[in-house]
């Protein structure tokens, strides 16, 4: 059985998202093994180092033993597999206007978010394993995240939907970079009431129910 290799954070909790999306079924469809990144159980696990040597999570173990890394390639991999409910995109066009703005997020948010949190409140996490900005710069990539979700918001406008007027990957990679947020304190910045509309609305999500669990 396909193994789907996970812990906390927002990349792993994006493949299983998008699972539910697919309707896909933890135990039926997939097996999943979950790892203590907190106690760096993933980097100290030597099989699991060797399916994946950057020790990342989430890690996608097929019957043959390929495994696939970073969750993008693996929700493309997925969509293949399972192509309806569609969430890429249905032809070359649409495939096209998701993944640019899938992409257009995870540079001009996910990036800086994610340094800025690493080198300021994750730092006692992720200084011990990586190199890390200053606190001064990390407070300035957290700035710029903030002004790029303002920047979204305006993007998003009145819709719930960030391309194709339907529910994508798109809209998918941004709750969840959203509800990370949330689990660390983030709140979002002023004037982004369009993307608080669209956060409650993509909550009612099966799949939302993820960012609820302890683990």
């Amino acid at each position: 059985m396909t193994t789907l290799h996970s812990s906390l954070g927002p990349n792993p909790r994006l493949v299983r998202m998008f699972m539910i999306e697919k309707g896909l079924e933890e135990g039926r469809d997939f097996a999943r093994v979950h790892y203590d990144i907190i106690a760096g159980q993933n980097r100290q696990d030597a099989q699991y180092m060797a399916r994946n040597p950057q020790g990342t999570t989430p890690t996608l173990e097929l019957d043959d033993g390929t495994c696939l890394t970073e969750s993008w390639p693996i929700c493309e991999y997925i969509e293949e597999l399972h192509p309806a409910p569609n969430l890429f995109g249905e032809t070359p066009v649409e495939r096209a206007q998701v993944r640019k703005w899938a992409r257009l997020f995870d540079q001009e948010v996910v990036v800086p978010m994610t340094m800025g949190f690493r080198a300021g409140a994750g730092r006692p996490m992720f200084q011990p394993r990586m190199t890390v900005v200053s606190m001064e710069a990390g407070a300035e990539l957290s700035a710029l995240a903030d002004e790029k979700w303002r920047l979204f918001d305006s993007y998003l406008g009145a819709g719930n939907h960030i391309a194709l007027g339907r529910f994508t990957f798109a809209d998918l990679l941004i709750f969840a970079f959203a509800n990370f947020g949330f689990t660390v304190g983030w709140k979002l910045p002023e004037g982004t009431d369009n993307l608080a509309r669209f956060i409650e609305a993509h909550n009612q999500r099966a799949c939302a129910a993820v960012w609820q669990d302890s683990e």
